[in-house]
């Protein structure tokens, strides 16, 4: 029997296709490698291997021939229902596919999907025929844990891709390599804005001058947002009591994703992996009047959460990170503007960063968690996007723990989705920790809490940002806005003094004062990603000017300082492009 009952599979199940395909292919070539698991993924596919040699990038070359043979056979995708007993048996000489099989309930359907000579153990998903595939190819290998459990055998990870047509293919490919040039953890090298340091551990960001300067930009734009909406800034500890998550309820719901107990004086701490319960002790400190509500507290709050080694990357998926988290506290009456007034923060943070592309996740909470606050909370959330004329999809079951909530990603310029902004409605750990007002009747009543984090991680946000413009930060953005450059000895006085006049503008200047050759500077700086490169000689030095080579641009200009620094003042004020 086929699993597909349409000519046109949709695009997971025609990676999953080529995964099988894949399979078939090392089976082949590679007889003594057993296969494992082959999932499709966001991007493509993988299937997981168990071989003592490692997989060479020739290898993948031979694999990636012998893939197009297996399509251009055109092989139908054929499947039979067995019995627990029969697959066991089926695989008795690979243990991960017979693990697999004993696992499975007595009684569960069990299928058995062949290709050519290829049998592979899997539940369904796949295009009615090898042929459907019309370009795939394979990417890269990386080991992986079985089960991705560290004490379990390590196997080799080989991952491709797959698309209906060659020319998809091709498209997503040209884009792979942009994305290689635009990669963050190699432009954080080569313009020296962060390092991961190997010394003192993986995951953790060590910010240089230049990186941190940015940061510093963002977070002051950031700053000056919340200051306008009335946040009230506050500090929290890194390590506190234990007793604070099992309150919250992070340790029995996140404990996997925090790092473990440390004892002082009999007395377990724990580094916060997030920022929420330390906001909910200040409002709870003192009693609060509704004439108080709305209250927003908000913080650049460092949080540590325990990765696998194997899953970190660069700035993006690290162990430690500091939030542009924020807490409001306020009736259920004031929810919905306030979430709206929320909703717009977002947008304006995501707009002066460059991103217009967004798509909007409303996050429900599984069927096992919802109360019966959750319907007040999805309409908050709703009738906030519908406000703004925002389309939206549903996440069912993607909620917190604690919650509904909004999930904003955004498209980069080279059409990459990111998950950034996330805002969440929390009527629970307000009950939980009995937080209080006093309302105008008289009573205590328990306010409805608002989580979000915009940026979601300054790391992470600075990552994407590194690959949104490729390193090349628009000029009210970069760490360096301008170079002045003297094209010799006698011109560096000069040079130096170009840098002092412009400087008090609040203008990042630096001067190169190498004793290369003139092309040699120029094109160092371009490199640098530099906006401006100042060319100061004996001509500009007679006149008081400067000779701008602006990046982008192969036209040449001399004006006066000053009139360098009204340009470079609008485009900083405006955040001109």
């Amino acid at each position: 029997m086929s699993d597909s009952t349409t000519n046109h599979p949709t695009l997971a199940e025609l990676r999953h296709t080529a995964a099988h395909v894949l399979a078939y292919a090392v089976q082949d070539l590679f007889p003594e490698a057993k296969p494992t698991i082959g999932p499709a993924i966001e991007n493509g596919f993988y299937y997981d291997f168990d071989r003592a040699k490692p997989f060479t990038p020739e290898d993948l070359e031979r694999l990636t021939a012998r893939m197009r043979e297996i399509v251009a056979a055109n092989y139908p995708m054929t499947g039979e229902q067995v019995t627990r007993a029969h697959a066991i048996e089926r695989f008795a000489g690979n243990p991960y596919k017979a693990e697999i099989a004993r696992e499975i309930p007595e009684g569960e359907p069990i299928t058995l999907y062949t290709i050519g000579e290829f049998t592979d153990l899997c539940r369904g998903g796949h295009a009615h025929t090898t042929g459907a595939i019309g370009g795939s190819t394979l990417t890269s290998v990386a080991g992986a844990y079985w089960r991705g459990k560290e004490t379990n055998p390590m196997l080799q990870r080989i991952y491709g891709t797959a698309f209906p047509t060659q020319a998809e293919l091709d498209a997503y490919l040209v884009q792979l390599a942009e994305a290689h040039k635009r990669d963050h953890r190699k432009l954080g090298v080569e313009l020296d804005l962060f390092t991961v340091e190997e010394e003192a551990g993986g995951g953790l960001i060590f910010w240089h001058p230049k990186g941190a300067t940015v940061r510093g930009i963002i977070e002051n734009f950031i700053r000056d947002g919340l200051r306008d909406r009335g946040y009230q800034p506050v500090v929290t500890p890194h390590i506190v009591s234990e007793k604070l998550y099992e309150i919250s309820g992070h340790l029995q719901n996140y404990q996997a994703n925090m790092f473990g107990p440390i004892e002082v004086e009999e007395q377990r701490f724990r580094l916060k992996p997030m920022n929420c319960p330390g906001h909910i002790l200040i409002f709870k400190s003192r009693l609060h009047s509704y004439r108080e509500l709305p209250i927003r507290y908000s913080e650049f709050g460092t949080v540590y959460r325990y990765e696998r080694s194997g899953v970190l990357h660069g700035l993006t998926r690290v162990r430690g990170f500091t939030q542009d988290d924020a807490h409001l506290f306020c009736t259920p009456e004031q929810l919905q503007f306030e979430f709206e007034q929320t909703l717009d923060e977002a947008l304006r943070l995501m707009e002066a960063f460059g991103f217009t592309d967004f798509e909007y996740f409303l996050s429900t909470r599984s069927a096992a968690e919802r109360g019966e606050t959750d319907p007040i909370a999805e309409d908050a959330i709703r009738r906030a996007l519908e406000s703004h004329h925002l389309p939206y999809q549903i996440d069912e079951g993607g909620g917190a723990f604690y919650g509904p909530k909004l999930d904003i990603n955004v498209r980069d310029a080279i059409g990459r989705k990111w998950q950034l902004g996330t805002v969440q409605v929390d009527f629970v750990l307000p009950g939980r920790f009995g937080l209080k007002y006093r309302a105008a009747d008289g009573h205590d009543h328990t306010p409805v809490m608002i989580h979000r984090a915009l940026a979601g991680s300054m790391e992470r946000f600075f990552g994407i940002l590194v690959e949104h413009f490729g390193g090349a930060f628009p000029a009210w953005l970069a760490p360096v806005q301008a170079v002045v450059v003297p094209i010799g000895e006698t011109q560096l006085e000069y040079a130096r003094d170009v840098a002092e006049r412009l400087r008090p503008h609040g203008f990042r200047i630096e001067v190169d004062e190498s004793n290369e050759k003139l092309g040699y500077k120029i094109r160092h700086w371009k490199t640098q990603k530099v906006p401006y490169v100042l060319v100061v000689g004996k001509q500009e030095m007679a006149d008081g000017s400067v000779n701008v080579n602006e990046r982008g641009s192969e036209t040449k200009r001399t004006v006066t300082v000053d009139e360098f620094a009204q340009e470079l003042r609008q485009k900083t004020e405006t955040r001109a492009s």
